[in-house]
């Protein structure tokens, strides 16, 4: 069956001056589709296949095309705004027709030049669309355990929930505000573990190893933002919390605990102006 957004193997059927005439045979109800000349191999003939992506034209036609466009159905891309008009935006995706990101797809304000985190879905006009609103496109049916080690990308950032999170690229997860310690944008990929499953399916994500592995990793993190300012921050245990997550990107908790460490072992030393190596 022929199936818009993907990638497929047709049987060309037919050659024109203009290109070839593609189809699948165990698709009844779709005649052949065009490939244009200038997106066919020189050599091809009747009866051979090729691989090819499937999109419709400005004129919504079914065509095809050789080329691997940037995204495919069932990913999760970002892809830069080549145009925002009255209608919506246009992405490009490294075809000829830009991508549709129609306005109610869209999170935020969209700008020209832009760089967005989308999928492909079709919409009531059989067109293929982007929509950056990726949730309803997750599945709530997996296996996956807590404990868990595993990987997924960020498709929103939510100051007072968390951080969403397409895990594995198929699932929904979040991370709880209370687990950001550092900041993370939309398009990341992050490595987490699985926390706990919710009766629902969805996933509760956490970025800490737990125990001596975080401490030690805040620790270094700290050592190296020192190092890196001249081996002195403008910041100490009494700061804000925001002023220490704007510095570090790091909870005024993991902070403290990290620069005690580095305290401890002589490394560093506090001051009212704020910290400096030894």
């Amino acid at each position: 069956m022929i199936r818009l957004g993907e990638k497929q193997t047709l049987e060309v059927v037919k050659k024109m001056d203009f290109g070839l005439y593609l189809k699948d045979f165990n698709d009844t109800e779709r005649d052949s589709i065009l490939l244009p000349k200038n997106e066919a191999p020189n050599n091809a003939d009747i009866s051979d296949h090729l691989e090819v992506f499937v999109y419709k034209d400005s004129e919504d036609r079914y065509v095809c095309t050789t080329k691997t466009p940037k995204i495919l159905m069932g990913e999760f891309k970002e892809l830069k705004v080549a145009q925002v008009t009255k209608i919506g935006a246009f992405l490009d995706w490294g075809l000829m027709k830009d991508l549709f990101l129609p306005f109610k797809e869209q999170i935020g304000t969209v700008r020209d030049g832009q760089s967005c985190l989308v999928a492909l879905y079709v919409d009531k006009s059989e067109r293929l669309c982007a929509t950056m609103r990726i949730s309803k496109l997750l599945s709530l049916s997996h296996d996956l355990q807590p404990g868990t080690k595993t990987k997924g990308i960020i498709y929103n950032v939510h100051k007072e929930i968390g951080i969403f999170v397409a895990v594995e690229g198929k699932y929904q997860g979040l991370i709880p505000i209370k687990e950001v310690t550092k900041h993370y944008q939309v398009g990341d990929e992050i490595t987490f573990k699985i926390a706990k499953v919710q009766q629902d399916g969805k996933i509760d994500l956490t970025l800490r190893d737990g125990g001596f592995t975080q401490m030690e990793d805040d620790e270094e993190e700290l050592f190296e933002a020192l190092n890196n300012n001249d081996g002195f921050l403008p910041i100490n245990d009494k700061s804000q919390k925001e002023v220490i997550n704007r510095e570090l990107g790091m909870s005024k908790r993991a902070f403290k605990r990290a620069l005690g460490r580095l305290m401890k072992a002589n490394k560093a030393e506090q001051t009212d102006k704020g910290i400096k190596l030894k």
